[in-house]
């Protein structure tokens, strides 16, 4: 079962979500973070959402500013307001008397969540083919970059629909410093990455790993694609993470 909820982002509007509820007893709550122009029903976060509530663990997810159902402009959202609406995720799932205690990101969220986390009292940290340097995705709207940086925005087609990439956004994303973050984290981390990503080589999950202090952990998703489409591969990530999750968050 999932319940609908609605929280106000940092920079004002109202932004959607789903959180699905444990079965059987109560292992925990987390926040699932999702990838760059996805959303909180993209297969990976819906899917590893509801097999870590079946695992007892409940889950939000929701979409970032301008995504999905969620109000405002995309183009007005950032690498930095992506961190801060996820501590704000958090402070909503406190104020509703479950508080968060894993952080799960993906991709581009997988990024936002290690710099995230340390504002947070979250109790342990999971990424999925998350980039080292946020700065990755601008390979993906190279095109339109030099328009962005000399008209202050432009259009830019991707995943079926038009978006409105602004200066602002692009130099926040050249800013980002996540390595920094990632060393002084001081939560266990686990890093789970596929040697067939296309998307985000494996080589910055080896980057996030050397980066990071111990507790971390490692593991391979063999023959998963970076979104996590294939039946079954969404729901494995997720065993693993809450086979891993429980010496730091179950009582």
């Amino acid at each position: 079962m999932s319940e609908e909820v609605r929280f106000t982002s940092v920079v004002g509007p109202e932004l959607a979500g789903s959180i699905d509820l444990p079965e059987g007893p109560v292992r925990g709550w987390g926040i699932f973070v999702h990838g760059f122009t996805l959303g909180r029903n993209s297969p990976a976060a819906s899917r590893v959402s509801k097999q870590l509530a079946r695992e007892g663990i409940g889950m939000l997810r929701y979409d970032n500013l301008g995504i999905g159902d969620s109000d405002g402009d995309w183009g007005d959202g950032s690498f930095t307001v992506k961190v801060q609406d996820t501590v704000r995720a958090a402070e909503f799932m406190a104020e509703r008397g479950t508080p968060a205690d894993l952080l799960v990101g993906h991709s581009w969220g997988g990024a936002a969540a290690i710099a995230a986390a340390g504002a947070m009292g979250v109790r342990a940290v999971a990424t999925i083919g998350a980039p080292s340097d946020p700065s990755h995705v601008e390979r993906m709207y190279d095109a339109v970059v030099d328009r962005v940086l000399s008209e202050g925005q432009h259009e830019w087609f991707v995943g079926g629909r038009t978006l409105v990439l602004k200066r602002a956004f692009v130099d926040d994303v050249r800013r980002a410093r996540l390595r920094e973050c990632i060393r002084e984290l001081k939560r266990p981390l686990l890093v789970m990455h596929s040697p067939t990503d296309d998307t985000v080589d494996i080589a910055d999950a080896g980057a996030i790993f050397r980066e990071a202090q111990h507790p971390r952990s490692f593991i391979s998703l063999e023959g998963a694609d970076h979104l996590l489409t294939v039946r079954g591969h969404a729901q494995r990530a997720a065993h693993i993470i809450s086979a891993w999750a429980r010496q730091y968050i179950d009582s």
